[in-house]
């Protein structure tokens, strides 16, 4: 039984909480961009852009209209194309494998570390062919995968890396920011990220000026200088009142990074003992918890049981990508995946987001305790 987002005890997330937080200020900023009558490619976005490039560690920023157009552009700027092989996961959104599809090239799939959900590097090099062109790790849930290992693996095969960042804006390995690692980091800036625009977004990272060049003539038309369009590109631009209102959300994303990982530390401590297992955190890293996934037996008597209860939660990314119609034509099956196969009928996330309050995390946390019966 599901219950009505407005009658739960607990919701799996609450935006309008954020905005109750910053009404006053996105306000004015939407008043600074509606008067000038300059609503694409303006001064807010220019200035998000480098704003935000400044924040992550890197040399360009580069606003793309969604985070799925990011790593669609982001590939094409590293030339992939057309029979070429871009390695990846199996548990990521479908989006990830979409991008790759986008340009022609074909997904091919590695398993993934246990405890991180993020991809196996050591499996890697087994899957590199002729074709290979680039790989594509996906940082899920909110921590960096293993990027030393991937880029030497990368450096040495003259593959190019592309980061699926869609989880992890602010999240560090080694005190260095998902994003920087590889050749271009894309970011979704969906509402619900830990950075969210209020409505469609995305922006790709890079230290590289020959992709920054390519992923902005890329997001516009294929042109560098209006009407000369030297190439086929899109219309994929980031808005410029989504820039303005991002520019003001992204000052509070060290602290709300901050508010994820109190809530996740109330989770740690009072799920201990249960049997569940709590995110693992690589030593390596900070993980920002844009989502918090636990693994939990008998997890759909405990999904149900939570809804009961007025405690919101879901099951992320349900089925591996290759077991989707869209890409059935693969032929891959689940042979080869053993971590994300175990994985699928346990991943359960609950509530996370960085205005919950203690006493609703420990709710959840006794709740989950209800039903094992230890109370």
């Amino acid at each position: 039984m599901v219950i009505p987002t407005q009658t739960m005890r607990v919701p799996v997330e609450d935006l309008t909480r954020q905005w109750q937080q910053i009404e006053a200020e996105i306000m004015e900023a939407v008043r600074d961009v509606l008067p000038k009558g300059k609503y694409t490619l303006g001064p807010h976005l220019a200035a998000f852009e480098q704003e935000f490039a400044a924040y992550i560690g890197s040399q360009y920023g580069v606003g793309i209209a969604s985070g799925t157009a990011a790593l669609h552009l982001a590939l094409l700027a590293c030339g992939v194309g057309p029979g070429d092989e871009v390695i990846t996961v199996p548990n990521t959104y479908i989006a990830t494998i979409f991008a790759i599809s986008y340009c022609g090239a074909t997904p091919v799939l590695v398993d993934v570390e246990p405890g991180t959900f993020n991809m196996a590097a050591e499996q890697i090099e087994a899957k590199i062919t002729p074709r290979t062109k680039a790989i594509l790790p996906v940082h899920l849930y909110g921590q960096v995968a293993n990027m030393e290992r991937i880029v030497e693996i990368a450096r040495r095969h003259n593959l190019k890396v592309v980061e699926d960042c869609s989880h992890t804006h602010g999240a560090t390995r080694h005190g260095r920011k998902a994003g920087t690692f590889g050749d271009v980091g894309c970011f979704s800036l969906y509402p619900t990220k830990v950075l969210g625009a209020l409505g469609d977004g995305g922006i790709c990272t890079t230290d590289d000026p020959d992709i920054h060049a390519r992923l902005r003539q890329f997001r516009y038309m294929g042109q560098r200088t209006k009407y000369n369009h030297e190439i086929i590109g899109y219309q994929e631009r980031l808005d410029e009142l989504q820039a303005a209102m991002l520019r003001v959300k992204l000052r509070y994303l060290p602290g709300w990074i901050e508010e994820r990982q109190r809530v996740a530390a109330v989770y740690d401590e009072l799920l201990t003992g249960l049997p569940v297992e709590t995110p693992v955190v690589d030593p390596a890293n900070q993980h920002v918890y844009y989502m918090y996934c636990i693994r939990a037996t008998n997890r759909d008597a405990l999904k149900d049981y939570l809804l009961a209860h007025g405690i919101g939660c879901y099951v992320v990314y349900p089925y591996l990508v290759q077991e989707t119609g869209a890409y059935a034509d693969l032929g891959i099956g689940r042979a080869g995946f053993p971590q994300a196969v175990a994985d699928l009928d346990k991943i359960l996330c609950l509530p996370m987001f960085p205005e919950m309050t203690n006493d609703e995390a420990a709710l959840v946390a006794q709740t989950v305790r209800d039903f094992y019966g230890q109370s």
